[in-house]
């Protein structure tokens, strides 16, 4: 199952609960540790073997030492002392050792390791009968945690260990940031717990907090208890609290409660189940706010996501998606992308794949999330939809197959009018290629009908047929290149790409889901200019566009590569949508891409479009990143298209030095004069203790209301957090707060924007 939400030990309420554990999705940074094991490792100690239940006291104990004296029953072991049983090792300088009682006494230079701990001492005792010792005056180190500490001494009986006098932190000896010292430690190695009794945390030398009982973990395993709150405050909802409650129901299910305080709205309680079986997994979460002291009304959400795999095959999914009333998510969202979405969305359905082919029966359906808006801008739920693609070699170095679709469009406004349609396309393609070059001539015929439920029309029957010929064809030239000493391969690779189509009218078909695409560089190669079937363009168009790539062959890093492409419309388009200007005889706007690595810090890329008739550019982007030392960075963006937006973006994570670093982003519309959103932070961040103190000023609503927040949070490494998860908000903000984000980009359109998703909701309990 994936990770639970962090632990939280810090707020009073510890002190009476346990306290949940599971893996981060981020873990803790420990980089800035210089020493992992405070207690280093023995040589001479035994690997114990992992993953059994080792019993001890069923296992003979083998001693050794340099000299032996004393009698036949009573044995003085002395000089570099071993003693051995199973899991446990014990190094000493002298041992004395009753065979009938199976007592020993060891004395100097102690080392012991056992089941999930080692320590050093200054004097040992214990019967191996019972498996009990009781080690003195030592410093200890637990093998499967970061935890350490020392203690006046410590009773072991088997895998739980009682510690008098000690403390614990996961902060090596010299950089003592945090510590919890209690009058007892009792560790559970194998439960992975421990309890501290009469315990005070201290931060630095400052006692901050007395904990007459508190439980926390000493491994990575999930465990229920009191997940870290969720603190801040806005303008929205003023003093903000959510306290999330896990419970580790079974090793394949668990559950966590998040009740929410918000001082200007009242209380909200959320849940989350999740569950695995076998093969397949789900996740069910919703909210409920009885009474929002703000709208006056119950305010509720409900969430299910889960996939079961059928058969080999065939796999059943489902993203369903419900909200109480159009202003949820801007009240209760805080991201910009959540923000701005104006819909819900629910799929539900059956997929396939296999061997050339795919299919699906799906279902879908839409919910308004937009006060401002009316259903009427809803786009039709699909209920059901089902498709196929199929694809074969059919020989002598021919490729067929067939795309199809039939779906059944029902609008959420009863007043507009639905119907069916089907769409059948079947094409058959000659794909030639060498070493160095490509030629793809496909031909295909679309076929599209329908069945209307309209009531005022003749006949509810509509169709359309049209053949499609397109011409992929490519060269790739490449030659070595040498640039201040270093080897580059060098490519340059045209590309013809010749779409014919023949008109066909279709101004009496309905628009279920088609809409014109963006103009892009993927636009250059496709038959189609729409989304959807409804509408088929029809085309007599020549691409020409190349590209050329400088390749470090050291490693394989694209230093710098660039595109550029046209389309020359041969012949007026005449299908169009209603509004949609009409695609004229001649050329279009240039499609030009750059990205240039001058260093391997540096990236910076561009995106431009140009139109030649009306000479103007329609869409622009720049964008750049600075890879600091110390995984510090900078970005800048710049983002316009005509008419619609004209955006500056600037963030950065800049590291004053090893601990210090600042955070911040500047996302700005030029075209409403208005930012969108302001942070600024700071953040300090050692060995074992961060802490994180941001404030925001950003948009909340389409009406482009602002909010502000300011979040602070305190982490204490391998303990746990408090405060609201500014970690989270950053990584949104900032490209690269975490740097393996920048490996997980999706692919960018032309204006420099990674496509967004259907849906994008960020309003989870």
């Amino acid at each position: 199952m994936r990770p639970a939400l962090r632990l939280l030990p810090l707020p009073l309420c510890i002190a009476f609960s346990l306290n949940a554990h599971a893996a981060d999705d981020m873990p803790p940074n420990w980089g800035l540790c210089p020493v992992q094991d405070v207690v280093k490792p023995f040589a001479e100690a035994q690997a114990a073997p992992e993953g059994l239940d080792i019993d001890n006291t069923q296992r003979d104990t083998d001693i050794e030492g340099d000299a032996l004296s004393g009698t036949e029953e009573n044995p003085v072991f002395s000089g570099n002392v071993t003693l051995r049983r199973g899991n446990q090792f014990m190094g000493a300088d002298r041992l004395t050792y009753d065979k009938e009682q199976e007592h020993y006494t060891a004395q100097g230079s102690i080392r012991y390791q056992g089941s999930g701990l080692r320590m050093t001492a200054a004097s040992a005792e214990g019967d191996q009968a019972k498996d009990t010792h009781i080690i003195r005056d030592l410093d200890y180190q637990l093998l499967s945690h970061r935890g350490n500490g020392g203690a006046e001494s410590v009773i072991l009986t088997g895998d739980i260990g009682s510690l008098h006098g000690a403390t614990y932190s996961t902060c090596p000896p010299e950089s003592r940031h945090w510590e919890l010292r209690a009058g007892r430690i009792d560790i559970d190695t194998d439960k992975g717990v421990a309890v501290a009794r009469g315990a005070t945390l201290r931060v630095g030398k400052v006692p901050v907090i007395y904990l007459p009982w508190f439980m926390f973990p000493t491994d990575e395993r999930r465990r229920s208890g009191l997940l870290f709150p969720s603190v801040s405050n806005s303008s929205r909802n003023g003093f903000d609290w959510k306290q999330p409650i896990y419970l580790n129901l079974a090793p394949n299910y668990d559950a966590t409660l998040s009740p929410r305080l918000m001082t200007e709205r009242g209380v909200q309680l959320g849940a989350q189940f999740r569950y695995l079986v076998e093969g397949g997994a789900g996740t069910v979460e919703g909210t409920w706010m009885p009474d929002d002291d703000l709208r006056n009304r119950d305010r509720s959400l409900l969430k299910y996501s889960a996939f079961q795999n059928l058969s080999q095959n065939w796999q059943a999914r489902a993203n369903l998606n419900w909200i109480s009333d159009t202003r949820y998510y801007e009240d209760f969202n805080n991201s910009l992308d959540g923000l701005s979405q104006s819909t819900s969305f629910s799929e539900i359905g059956i997929y396939g794949r296999g061997h050339g082919w795919e299919a699906a029966v799906t279902a879908d359906h839409w919910q308004l999330a937009d006060s401002l808006l009316t259903e009427s801008v809803l786009p039709y739920n699909r209920m059901p939809r089902g498709y196929v693609r199929w694809e074969r070699a059919l020989g002598l170095r021919f490729v067929g197959g067939v795309d199809a679709e039939a779906v059944r469009f029902q609008h959420p406004d009863p007043a507009i009018d639905a119907g069916s349609r089907l769409d059948v396309k079947p094409w058959i393609s000659l794909p030639l290629e060498g070493d160095s070059w490509f030629l793809r001539p496909t031909a295909a015929f679309r076929h599209t009908a329908y069945r209307l439920d309209e009531s005022l029309v003749a006949s509810k029957s509509r169709s359309r047929s049209q053949p499609i010929f397109s011409l992929d064809s490519g060269l790739f030239f490449d030659r070595d290149a040498t640039v201040k000493g270093k080897d580059y391969l060098q490519t340059i690779e045209p590309r013809l790409y010749y779409l014919r189509v023949p008109y066909a009218y279709q101004d009496d078909m309905p628009l279920f889901d088609t809409q014109p695409l963006t103009f892009s560089w993927g636009q250059l190669f496709r038959d189609n200019r729409y989304s959807g079937a409804d509408r088929q363009a029809d085309a007599n168009q020549l691409t020409l566009a190349v590209s050329t790539r400088m390749i470090r062959q050291a490693d394989g890093h694209e230093r710098f590569s660039a595109s550029l492409g046209q389309i020359r419309y041969f012949d007026e388009s005449r299908v169009r949508i209603p509004g949609e200007p009409i695609t004229e005889k001649g050329r279009s706007a240039w499609v030009a891409d750059a990205n240039y690595a001058p260093t391997d810090r540096w990236t910076i890329g561009a995106s431009y479009q140009w139109d030649p008739k009306f000479n103007r550019t329609d869409l622009a982007s720049v964008r750049a990143r600075y890879m600091l030392p110390d995984d510090g960075l900078f970005n800048i963006a710049y983002r316009y298209r005509r008419g619609l937006i004209e955006q500056t973006d600037i963030s950065f994570l800049y590291p004053i030095n090893a601990s210090w670093s600042i955070v911040g982003r500047h996302y700005y519309s030029l075209y409403d004069n208005k930012a969108l959103e302001t942070l600024a932070g700071v953040q300090w961040d050692s060995c074992c203790v961060a802490v994180r103190l941001v404030g925001r000023r950003y948009v909340h609503n389409r009406a482009g209301d602002l909010s502000n927040a300011i979040m602070f949070e305190i982490e204490l490494k391998g303990l746990g957090s408090a405060g609201q998860d500014t970690r989270r908000t950053l990584r949104r903000a900032i490209l690269g707060y975490n740097r393996d984000d920048l490996y997980l980009v999706p692919p960018q359109t032309a204006t420099g924007q990674p496509t967004p998703p259907d849906t994008v909701t960020d309003a989870s309990p």
